[in-house]
């Protein structure tokens, strides 16, 4: 599938797309040349929607299902680009490895998924069952699978592959996210005459010490559910002389399958009713945190920071299907899930469209200084995805 040519076309799509800053909300310039090598490689068709997603179509020459390859090209910032040996958007080619930011998360698998669908095309002349669509995604890295929800309303997908870096393994679900907040509620008061006040801040430090004590669910294959405090604040701040009023505390949830977000706040609140009983000056409430950002486009995203978990068994169709092709062309993945939470939580967790993942890299590389994919990791994720799509359209 890849000769020397197709590496090199590769390699080249990788660099460009590393070049182009592509901070969440500021994804404009990747767009622009995601959609010249959707143009370029053969795609049919591509748009660009309303949040900024860019999603290129192939169409078979006979029908079938519709396949995804779901890439988020939004990356994290880089703070401080003194402190890396090679410039984060250099796209450098060093020792067989590509570096700069996103070059692991994920714009590696992203080309990789590109190049894969294009040449898939150009072998089979289009003569498969379906239709494969390429899209790359904004604002994942503030909001898993917000986005994605455009997506799948436009393409209704059939099977989606999520190629968030698994260092070539296959991917059969994730725990989710949310993100609680906690407010506690006093009355200001000078420090001089505390007994004057309420204080909003010892009200938090007596429900957190509650929350310590609720059990969260487990399972099998995902692990616990996390509840891990993972920051705090308080007003006024700073409060010099003054009792707070109010305080602000934020929690990490890690979810499994089946889990909702009443079935999440509900042993919160219940300690929260049950302080209120006890004490008439407990005034708390718990919510998920709500956020909003602007698109590169200029339209809004917004959301509410509850991602669900999702889960395949491993005898699942979709699971076997690109199991078997990727053996096929020699890849030898192991069966797992991730660690961490992806744009799967909208296409399994909310939709239940049959999903996996497969990507190249190392989930370890996401975020760091240097950060870098490998040539080798790179051409064996596109090997991969054009085995997937020779496997499941057939």
């Amino acid at each position: 599938m890849l000769n020397q040519q197709r590496k090199q076309q590769l390699i080249e799509l990788c660099q460009e797309l590393i070049r182009q800053q592509s901070y969440s909300g500021e994804e404009g310039k990747v767009v622009k040349s995601i959609s010249e090598a959707f143009k370029a490689m053969g795609y049919d068709n591509y748009f660009v929607d309303g949040y900024g997603n860019v999603i290129g179509h192939i169409k078979g020459k006979k029908p079938g299902k519709t396949i995804l390859f779901d890439g988020h090209i939004d990356t994290v910032p880089v703070p401080d680009d003194s402190k890396w040996q090679h410039a984060p958007f250099s796209g450098e080619l060093e020792d067989g490895k590509i570096f700069g930011r996103g070059a692991s998360d994920m714009k590696g698998a992203v080309s990789a998924m590109i190049a894969a669908a294009a040449f898939f095309a150009e072998d089979t002349q289009k003569d498969f069952a379906g239709d494969i669509y390429v899209a790359g995604v904004v604002h994942e890295e503030i909001f898993e699978g917000i986005a994605s929800r455009k997506i799948s309303e436009a393409v209704k997908p059939d099977y989606v592959v999520i190629g968030e870096a698994s260092e070539l393994n296959l991917k059969r679900g994730q725990r989710g996210r949310a993100e609680i907040v906690l407010e506690t509620f006093g009355r200001p008061a000078h420090s001089a005459n505390p007994e004057k006040g309420i204080n909003a801040v010892l009200k938090m430090s007596k429900l957190i010490d509650r929350i310590e004590s609720i059990e969260t669910p487990e399972q099998g294959v995902l692990g616990q559910g996390i509840l891990v405090l993972t920051d705090i604040k308080s007003s006024p701040y700073p409060g010099a002389s003054v009792v707070p009023e109010y305080c602000r505390a934020t929690y990490d949830r890690r979810l499994l399958v089946g889990e909702t977000p009443e079935s999440v706040l509900a042993p919160i609140q219940a300690l929260i009713d049950e302080m209120g009983r006890q004490d008439s000056e407990f005034k708390a409430m718990v919510s998920f945190a709500v956020g909003s950002e602007k698109c590169h486009t200029g339209e809004t995203i917004q959301g509410e920071r509850f991602f669900p978990g999702w889960l395949y068994d491993e005898n699942d169709e979709l699971v076997q299907a690109a199991l078997k092709g990727l053996r096929e062309v020699g890849l030898n993945p192991e069966v797992t899930h991730y660690s961490f939470c992806t744009n799967g939580s909208h296409y399994a967790g909310e939709k239940g469209i049959k999903t996996i993942g497969f990507g190249p890299s190392r989930e370890n590389l996401a975020h760091t200084i240097d950060e870098h994919i490998e040539v080798d990791q790179l051409c064996k994720g596109a090997t991969g995805y054009y085995a997937i799509m020779k496997s499941v359209l057939k």
